[in-house]
């Protein structure tokens, strides 16, 4: 379970609402997203920053305040709504930028009655996917899960030899990728008959969802140049939660010889904000393995790597059925991990090695690390593995119970970083609602 933390006291905002214990937004977060007002004529986006429970619009801001001349031009890629292009900026231009926006939103600018007409409330917009993903890999990092589902399959073999020499993925369509909030319709497809009989196409009965976080990447490489593990840091821009729904009897179908595909395809979702890399520094930490000695190829391997590769995040899902919400219950919480403690390959050894044959990435390409289980049963990133297959039913406060997904259930997924030593910062929260098959 996830223990309490005591965290750093804020420097503080302005803005109140960033001041209040257990924000996801203080001032020390700062991320970015993409999203419009029900009155712009365009729902193509706008560029803010999350404070509090306020957004910082960067249109607005443009017209408040004078931009220091150097970054003006790249202030005005967020201006114009082009967060591909932000992401793709150096790492000095977007620390200059940070400690720009700190430094207007803290508590002892004298001059926020001015900025103060920059802000909206965040519940006043419409949330859209914060950049543009071209491409979308999904890695399997998460050894707890890995092994958990291996027993299911491979009893005396749960992971394949691969499995601690190379961060295993595969590509997922980036066509289907959903924000927060959008619903997600219940996938068609082939699944098994008993008894030698063909097999069904029918809406999936075992439709469930994955606990993973999301990297995006900021500037890209060139087609055939590698980006080695020393380097792979300077391609991370952020991150966010992610949500890897998947049709469990669709799967297991399909998925011999080449691995998932429309068990996966229909739909991938993650939360609004981009908490970049600098947010998280804070909390950097030790790569953890439970297999010390197992050795890693030089080009996945290197000092910075093993002493602060890994990143503390801890995570949770609930859900909320329609009977829930109906009866005014509350979410039930299913499980709750940690990041660092679940996944075995970190940030820079997924760059490295999707480019290790000459790969390009772009700005905007995303990652999915893996679903996230931790080494218990509460701690499962999955209805796969919390009911064991579909054959231990989860009781709910409704007196309902769940082995999957029915339609009419909401998935709620939330993220924080918490530290003695740094203010807590959250990355709000991915909540998508099953809706029946089309």
């Amino acid at each position: 379970m996830i223990k309490e933390h005591r965290a750093k006291q804020s420097r503080g905002s302005w803005v109140e609402s960033a001041n209040v214990e257990g924000c996801d937004f203080p001032i020390e977060n700062l991320p970015f997203g993409k999203y419009y007002l029900p009155a712009d004529a365009s729902k193509a986006g706008r560029i803010g920053i999350a404070i509090g429970d306020q957004i910082l619009d960067l249109i607005s801001l443009a017209t408040c305040t004078n931009t220091p001349l150097e970054f003006e031009s790249a202030f005005a890629l967020l201006v114009q709504g082009d967060m591909n292009a932000w992401m793709a900026t150096s790492d000095s231009i977007q620390t200059q930028f940070r400690s720009w926006i700190t430094h207007l939103l803290e508590k002892e600018n004298t001059s926020h009655k001015q900025l103060a007409s920059a802000l909206l409330p965040q519940a006043s917009v419409v949330m859209l996917l914060p950049c543009k993903v071209g491409d979308y890999t999904d890695f399997y990092s998460g050894i707890h899960h890995a092994t958990n589902v291996g027993k299911m399959l491979r009893p005396d073999a749960p992971l394949s030899p691969n499995y601690h020499w190379l961060p295993v993925g595969y590509h997922g369509r980036s066509s289907s990728l959903i924000p927060s909030g959008v619903p997600v319709i219940r996938p068609r497809g082939q699944t098994r008959a008993s008894d030698g009989k063909p097999p069904y196409f029918q809406a999936s009965r075992r439709l469930d969802y994955e606990l993973e976080l999301g990297v995006l990447i900021g500037k890209g490489n060139q087609l055939g140049t590698p980006i080695s593990i020393t380097q792979a840091e300077e391609y991370f821009f952020g991150m966010c939660i992610l949500n890897d729904w998947s049709a469990r009897d669709m799967q297991a179908w399909e998925a011999t010889p080449l691995g998932p595909f429309l068990a996966k395809s229909f739909a991938t979702s993650i939360s609004p904000w981009i908490i970049t890399k600098a947010a998280l520094a804070p909390f950097r930490t030790a790569l953890q393995r439970s297999d010390p000695k197992q050795a890693t190829l030089p080009y996945l391997d290197c000092v910075n790597n093993q002493a602060s590769g890994a990143i503390q995040i801890y995570l949770e899902v609930l859900l909320q059925t329609q009977e829930m919400r109906t009866a005014g219950l509350a979410p039930y919480l299913l499980a709750q991990s940690e990041y660092s403690g679940a996944a075995y390959w970190t940030i820079a050894q997924l760059i490295a090695h999707h480019t290790s044959n000459g790969c390009n990435v772009t700005a905007g390409d995303l990652f999915g690390t893996g679903t996230l289980s931790g080494p218990t049963p509460e701690s499962a990133g999955s209805l796969l593995e919390l009911s064991q297959g579909g054959k231990a039913p989860i009781s709910l406060p409704s007196g309902q119970t769940r082995t999957f997904l029915e339609d009419g259930d909401t998935v709620i997924m939330n993220a924080f970083c918490a530290h003695e030593n740094a203010v807590r910062i959250g990355f709000g929260q991915c909540i998508n609602t099953v809706v029946a098959s089309h």
